[in-house]
């Protein structure tokens, strides 16, 4: 095991980013380890170089078997929620925008190819020379690659998220302006193009559409809460910025929102049970 454990936090992070689910990054970090296990360890030079082109190899294989199995998942798939603290220290905004939940829904739009590029670039400063032996393409391309996906997830905002406490107070106002069926602020809140995304895995009663547009969204949330309980309500941390753990009706949820230039964008409320065991209130 020499040398592959102070790789493990890295390794679990490039796998989370590029497959949005932990239960798959951990399968293909194992897998990476039982390699590393048959290495010939004379032959390798550069053990991280090793360890992160497996991991993406793997997880690039995962996920073109994924896009099959999301294209016939029960409404919007979302990603797992995480606690940041599993991957280690956050050093770079690079690394913190990356783990962001908007940003790994946002990265969901790219082939699988173009993701890891971007994740391998963006988060982990890898030089597109190795990216390029990583992917089976040239430094040129892969620089391209990355600058063509850099443009379709920005979307004309900022590369990086607001600050925690920014955040956190959004979704504080939100939650507020909901639970009092404040329609006035509620409707400042929010874009005039937000969507509300609900994941409930077929496993729980959700949304099998996204929700689109300001006056849906608005009727949808208050239309929830005005027909079911909220029995529980706690601040909590996903992907390293606030969110909010609540029972609606009985229904366990995480919501994260997507904020942009002091509005929301898009609400992502993930239900599906499989996906909240990392995150659930002790």
């Amino acid at each position: 095991m020499s040398g592959f454990e102070e790789h493990r936090a890295v390794l679990l992070g490039l796998g989370y980013r590029l497959l949005g689910s932990m239960w798959d990054a951990e399968d293909v970090v194992q897998e990476a380890y039982l390699r590393w296990v048959r290495a010939d360890r004379s032959e390798i030079r550069e053990p991280r170089a090793f360890l992160v082109t497996v991991v993406t190899r793997l997880a690039l294989d995962q996920l073109r078997s994924a896009r099959v199995k999301r294209e016939a998942y029960p409404g919007p798939w979302l990603p797992e929620p995480v606690h940041a603290g599993e991957f280690g220290p956050m050093e770079t905004a690079e690394l913190r925008d990356t783990l962001s939940y908007a940003t790994l829904h946002l990265i969901e739009r790219l082939s699988p190819p173009e993701r890891a590029v971007f994740v391998l670039r963006e988060a982990f400063e890898v030089p597109y020379e190795e990216i390029a032996g990583i992917v089976g393409a040239t430094p040129a391309a892969c620089r391209q690659t990355h600058h063509r996906a850099v443009r379709r997830l920005s979307g004309g905002r900022d590369r990086f998220h607001p600050s925690a406490a920014e955040h956190g107070e959004l979704l504080t106002r939100f939650l507020d302006a909901a639970r009092d069926g404040d329609l006035t602020t509620l409707t400042e809140l929010l874009s005039e193009d937000v969507v509300a995304y609900n994941d409930g895995g077929g496993k729980v009663r959700a949304a099998l559409r996204p929700v689109t547009g300001r006056d849906n969204v608005v009727a949808f949330v208050t239309g929830l809460l005005a027909r079911y309980p909220l029995d529980e309500v706690r601040i909590a941390e996903s992907n390293g910025q606030p969110a909010v753990w609540t029972r609606l009706g009985g229904q366990e949820q995480l919501v994260t929102l997507d904020v942009r230039d002091g509005r929301i964008h898009a609400v992502f409320a993930v239900l599906n049970p499989d996906k909240l065991t990392r995150v659930r209130p002790a």
